[in-house]
């Protein structure tokens, strides 16, 4: 039988702290979960090799035991990989071997009762933990799985904030945006996931936020541009203009001979800051020069009186 690396497949170190274990569960255990990868055997492959792993690795005593059998493990394979039970080249695999080929907890078969939706173990983890906790007595409690859910949001409801409602698994649920979250965010509503197993916390629902593109503003961090078309007149003249901004109406006042393209500078106008009540990016406009169409003949005139004093 071949040996599982368990820190391998967590991609940790032979020290990660426990900490450490339970987060990168969580990140490869949704990466690979299958309702995230439907049809991929690939992926549920892997699914099931992390959740093993951190079966053992997350366990005090299981982990202890582990790591005495990676000691041993060369000595066993140079001996010629003696038969469980056997003590060849000084190996002896029977103080490891628990036997019995269930699954810890009882969960080792396709029962659906683990935490990520049910997984079979190995024949490696069966051997040396088949024994430990397979009653319900002796079964400890497991969080429940955590669920993934998008909600999507207009650049105003991003830039106001306030409540929202979705519904996951049938069920309607409150959510608080705050003001100035960014798109590709995640927050996380705890115990609204799956139920815990054995008296278990339930497991938490991560909510992604998609933020829809604005035909009007472009996003950088806190700070939004905004193109402002203007007449060639008023380019030409100066005069005032009033620009509509996510807080509302704001009136600017434009310099004579302003250039196609100029940019202005309204400091507070832009994004709220997250979670910094009162702080705001700034907002930048792009003044964009409109040309007039379907001149009258008085017009064309007038213009061609003016081409001709500047020449």
């Amino acid at each position: 039988m071949d040996y599982k690396d368990y820190y391998k497949i967590l991609e940790l170190d032979k020290s990660a702290t426990k900490d450490q274990i339970r987060k990168q569960f969580r990140k490869l255990a949704r990466q690979y979960h299958p309702d995230v990868n439907p049809n991929d055997p690939e992926a549920e492959r892997k699914f099931k090799e992390v959740n093993e792993a951190h079966e053992v690795l997350s366990d005090d005593e299981k982990r202890q035991k582990y790591d005495q059998l990676g000691a041993d493990w060369q000595r066993y394979q140079q001996a010629g990989g003696a038969s469980r039970g056997g003590t060849g080249g000084g190996f002896d695999w029977s103080q490891y071997a628990q036997g019995g080929g269930q699954g810890y907890g009882g969960f080792g078969g396709s029962t659906g009762d683990d935490p990520f939706g049910g997984a079979d173990f190995s024949d490696f983890f069966s051997s040396m933990f088949g024994g430990m906790g397979g009653g319900q007595g002796g079964a400890r409690p497991r969080p429940g799985q955590d669920y993934q859910a998008e909600l999507e949001l207009t650049l105003e409801d991003a830039y106001q904030g306030g409540p929202r409602t979705l519904t996951i698994n049938d069920k309607k649920l409150r959510v608080t945006i705050h003001p100035g979250v960014e798109d590709g965010q995640t927050i996380r509503l705890r115990d609204q996931g799956g139920p815990g197993r054995n008296g278990g916390p339930a497991g938490s629902l991560y909510i992604t936020l998609r933020i829809t593109p604005d035909a009007r503003y472009t996003r950088t961090g806190q700070d939004l541009t905004l193109d402002v078309p203007i007449s060639i007149y008023k380019a030409l003249l100066g005069g005032e203009q009033v620009v509509e901004t996510l807080s509302g109406p704001v009136k600017i006042n434009i310099k004579p001979e302003t250039q196609n393209g100029t940019r202005l500078r309204l400091r507070g106008k832009g994004f709220p800051v997250y979670r910094k009540e009162g702080q705001f990016g700034d907002l930048y406009l792009r003044l964009a020069l409109t040309l007039p169409q379907q001149l009258t003949n008085q017009e064309k005139e007038l213009f061609r009186q003016l081409a001709a004093l500047r020449e």
